[in-house]
C-alpha cells in the first residue's frame, strides 16, 4: 500500500512579491529550496495563513539568499505581499517506509532567511 506523506515544508514565510502577469507557479529562494529538499518544477501546496487560501502549483528557483517568495500567475490573486504562507510538498511511499520517514522541515527567520 502506498500513502501520501509530507516530504518537505517551509513554515511561515512572508510573500515578498506577487506577479499576476506570469505563466504561473511560486518562486522560492534557492537556499530555502535546498534546505527543504525541494526541486524546481516540484508540485507544492501553498497555504496562506492570513486569508485561509490553499492552492497547488509548482516551484521555480529564485535567487539564492534573496528571501524571495513570489506567487506568480493566477496564484498571485491568492495572497498579498506580507502574507504568511506555508509551502508543503508530499511524497508517495510504502506504508512501512512512511512510518520511518522524516520530512524536511524548514522554519525561516526574519526576511525569509535560514536561522543558523
Amino acid at each position: 500500500m502506498q500513502i501520501q506523506v509530507v516530504k518537505s515544508k517551509i513554515h511561515r514565510v512572508k510573500l515578498t512579491q506577487t506577479e499576476l502577469h506570469y505563466v504561473g507557479s511560486i518562486t522560492i529562494d534557492e537556499t530555502l529550496m535546498e534546505a527543504a529538499n525541494l526541486i524546481e518544477n516540484e508540485r507544492v501546496q501553498v497555504v496562506n495563513i492570513n486569508n485561509g487560501e490553499r492552492l497547488e502549483t509548482y516551484v521555480i528557483r529564485g535567487e539564492r539568499n534573496s528571501g524571495i517568495i513570489c506567487l506568480n500567475g493566477p496564484a498571485a490573486r491568492k495572497g498579498a505581499v506580507g502574507d504568511m504562507v506555508i509551502v508543503i510538498s508530499y511524497a508517495s511511499m510504502d506504508f512501512e517506509e512512511a512510518k520511518k520517514f522524516k520530512p524536511f522541515l524548514v522554519y525561516p527567520g526574519e526576511n525569509n532567511r535560514l536561522i543558523s
